[in-house]
């Protein structure tokens, strides 16, 4: 008998396992997203969407991100001489993701080049790389943001603007030359949360106080993301003759002169997920803040800002959604048990098959509602997009997570360890659900607009309309969203609170159903209404309606 040492290593072989998936245009082989893109009057950005797609797709990219994400940040509160610095430490291969974002225009494009789907691309670029490396996301979203919530205050907008609209990225603190910024905000504290009207920072004029003139703050802010921004977006009760109440202040980390502006990092939160991103807690002592807009007006003032980080909130959950897709489905394209592909067989399929009509349903409502932010909306858009992104923000965002782990369990085993991209997305999907407003008070925030802005309620039921007659099912589901309506007009305001889920839920599922209807393959179509509105509808994904056609959906994930 041979001995053990003459034997051949065969549990080394590696075999049935998927190959990365590396170096494939994530814009091309998204499929939904191109027509979407092309639907919404940005086609001529195809070319340029490609490039990035490949960018993303590269293994270089990927392994970026996930350096980003292993390697945490890190505050440095002094110096080695104990002076006060507060600074944050990156992995380099964050600031090599966040600089091609820039470059990209992922930030700031719509601004620096408006026009009918000048959002849309925008917003598709802003997708790509959300997909694959999502915490850079925060402060390029949180900088495209605050440009219309700076244009409030004209002379802070003549300064600040331009720098936000650079293509350059530069991580360093600084003033004088420093031609690029990113902007932030700090709104939440420790005692109100979302109920930012109890906040108890105080900001007293340095010299008779008003618009553009500067106060000094004083308090404690409970969640301030990415730290190192040039300047952040704050909320504090304005005092003095030059008007008082709740405020908007744009507070810069480096003064004129080149003197660091006191904005003290107190710690930097332990994230469940977003672990690439920094998210702070800060202390404001005397810190200079330039008045945006009249005092006492602050909400009013902030209020675009917050949402355009919501329809942020939504592209991000889309693009967390089509990385899930894509890896699940690659996967099961590779991987063969009991015989055949795991894609081959008809409960895999109905799985990755319903994985694919939420992302596909998340990436068109995304792209129709990046469509309604551009600058020919006219009135009509314009009361559209104010319900739709919130109606849109709390559904597609809730749906992440689940998402999620149902295309983790596609993996098996593997994508439930880090060496896969899906635990990592698992852990990324809830801040979005969370940021700029958790689900309820979003879903308060859309009983907030129907009652106050009934144009809104028109114009959304006017879109979604759009699609009747094509479904029987959707008809009737269309109804019943106008019965919830109906109904709410009747309830007091604790009544109403209680319907609030439901009641965005349902109009949720009615735009997405009539974009889809209208859009997609009949194969998609059919298969997510009966999937989400019909009688064979389930509560997990995987079920499907009879008759649906897997091979159709699948053919474009």
């Amino acid at each position: 008998m041979a001995s053990g040492t003459d034997r051949p290593h065969r549990t080394h072989v590696v075999e049935n396992q998927s190959p990365p998936r590396v170096d494939v245009d994530e814009f091309a082989t998204n499929v939904p997203l191109v027509e979407a893109v092309v639907r919404y009057d940005a086609g001529g950005s195809v070319p340029a969407l490609a490039g990035i797609g490949r960018l993303v797709g590269g293994a270089e990219f990927q392994d970026d991100a996930v350096r980003a994400n292993t390697n945490d940040p890190v505050l440095r509160a002094f110096d080695r001489w104990g002076n006060r610095i507060d600074e944050v430490d990156y992995d380099p291969a964050y600031h090599t993701i966040i600089a091609a974002a820039v470059a990209a225009g992922a930030h700031t494009s719509a601004w620096a080049d408006p026009g009918p789907g000048a959002n849309v691309v925008r917003a598709a670029t802003f997708f790509l790389f959300a997909q694959v490396e999502p915490g850079h996301a925060c402060p390029v979203s949180m900088s495209h943001a605050a440009v219309p919530t700076l244009s409030v205050q004209p002379d802070l907008a003549a300064t600040w603007v331009p720098r936000l609209l650079s293509r350059d990225y530069d991580p360093q603190l600084g003033s004088g030359g420093k031609t690029s910024a990113l902007v932030g905000m700090a709104m939440t504290e420790k005692q109100g949360g979302s109920d930012v009207r109890a906040n108890r920072t105080v900001a007293v004029p340095v010299d008779g106080g008003g618009p553009g003139t500067a106060y000094r703050l004083t308090g404690h802010k409970w969640f301030c993301s990415a730290p190192m921004s040039d300047a952040f977006c704050v909320l504090a009760q304005a005092t003095g003759a030059g008007g008082e109440g709740l405020s908007c202040f744009l507070v810069p980390r480096v003064l004129p002169d080149g003197s660091r502006n006191a904005f003290l990092i107190q710690r930097l939160k332990d994230k469940l997920g977003n672990r690439a991103n920094a998210s702070s807690e800060v202390e404001l002592d005397g810190t200079i803040g330039l008045l945006v807009g009249e005092p006492g007006r602050g909400v009013r003032t902030i209020i675009e800002m917050v949402a355009r980080t919501r329809l942020d909130c939504v592209i991000g959950s889309a693009a967390g959604m089509r990385q899930a897709v894509a890896e699940a489905v690659w996967h099961a394209r590779h991987r063969s048990a009991f015989g055949r592909p795991l894609v081959d067989q008809p409960a895999m399929a109905a799985v990755l098959a319903d994985l694919a009509l939420e992302s596909e349903a998340a990436t068109w409502t995304a792209m129709r509602l990046a469509r309604a932010h551009d600058d020919d909306a006219d009135g009509e858009e314009r009361a559209f997009r104010r319900l739709a992104t919130a109606v849109a923000k709390y559904w597609v965002c809730k749906r992440g997570p689940h998402h999620a782990y149902e295309a983790l369990e596609c993996l098996g085993g593997n994508g439930y360890t880090e060496d896969f991209p899906l635990a990592r997305r698992y852990r990324e999907q809830p801040v979005m659900a969370v940021w700029e407003g958790s689900g309820n008070v979003i879903a308060l925030d859309v009983l907030r607009a129907m009652s106050r802005e009934p144009q809104s309620v028109e114009a959304f039921d006017a879109q979604v309309g759009l699609a009747r007659g094509a479904s029987g099912t959707l008809d009737a589901h269309l109804d019943r969203v106008r019965g919830h309506w109906r109904t709410l007009a009747t309830l007091d305001a604790d009544q109403a609170q209680a319907q609030a889920r439901r009641v965005v839920e349902d109009m949720a599922l009615a735009l997405q159903a009539s974009l889809l209807v209208r859009f997609a393959p009949s194969a998609v179509a059919e298969a997510f209404v009966g999937a989400r509105l019909g009688d064979e509808r389930g509560s997990q994904y995987g079920v499907l309606p009879a008759g649906a056609d897997t091979g159709s959906i699948l053919a474009r994930a």
